[in-house]
């Protein structure tokens, strides 16, 4: 899976992964980050989500990453609102009042062009990502935000059931990643309705993680 399957799917608006409301499991489970207004949150790979316009209207700054130019100039004019573009290294940003986001390879974004982030949620990131990118995702991620605070949704299921993305992601590969940067709290686990794509049974999991 490489840049190619992501930019076809914004292309063709194949994309059943956009959710048409705010993550339920995002609001329920946030206030544990305990962010102050003001705090910049860190979306990776965050399309044009309805999590963005929730963290606005609740008083957050958001910074984003997202491989599809589509999506963000889809996502502004769904906020109503107009971006200044600018060049950032390889990247683009996309900026208005309090939300900045770079478009291009979540790769090429380092600490410096993101600023200083009080938290990471990353709900469509991990999920998204082949195995053989997910060592090399969390590593950046860590490493570009400082071991900000996170919170992450995952799905978990029998991988030889369904072809991801979304990929299940493991208790035990969450604790690969990251139990060596964070102490690591599972909120809750709720099964997914239906079924995962009404494909195969799935659990849905919202972890915290804490600096240690």
């Amino acid at each position: 899976m490489d840049a190619s399957f992501w930019h076809q799917k914004w292309e063709k608006n194949d994309i059943a992964f956009h959710n048409q409301e705010a993550n339920s499991l995002m609001v329920k489970s946030f206030k544990e980050l305990s962010l102050v207004e003001g705090s910049l949150v860190f979306v990776p790979l965050c399309g044009k989500t309805l999590d963005i316009s929730w963290l606005l209207s609740n008083g957050y700054r958001v910074a984003g990453a997202e491989l599809s130019k589509i999506a963000i100039e889809q996502l502004f004019v769904e906020l109503g609102v107009e971006p200044q573009i600018s060049k950032v290294g390889e990247l683009e940003r996309y900026s208005a009042t309090d939300i900045d986001i770079f478009v291009g390879d979540i790769f090429l974004l380092s600490s410096e062009m993101l600023g200083v982030v009080d938290a990471i949620y990353d709900r469509a990131a991990l999920v998204a990502l082949p195995e053989a990118l997910r060592n090399q995702y969390t590593a950046h991620l860590t490493k570009i935000t400082h071991k900000a605070p996170q919170l992450l949704i995952c799905y978990e299921y029998d991988q030889s059931s369904m072809a991801g993305p979304p990929f299940s992601i493991s208790n035990d590969e969450v604790s690969q990643h990251y139990l060596d940067s964070y102490n690591l709290t599972l909120l809750s686990s709720t099964t997914v309705d239906s079924g995962l794509k009404e494909k195969c049974a799935a659990r849905e999991n919202v972890w915290l993680l804490q600096s240690n």
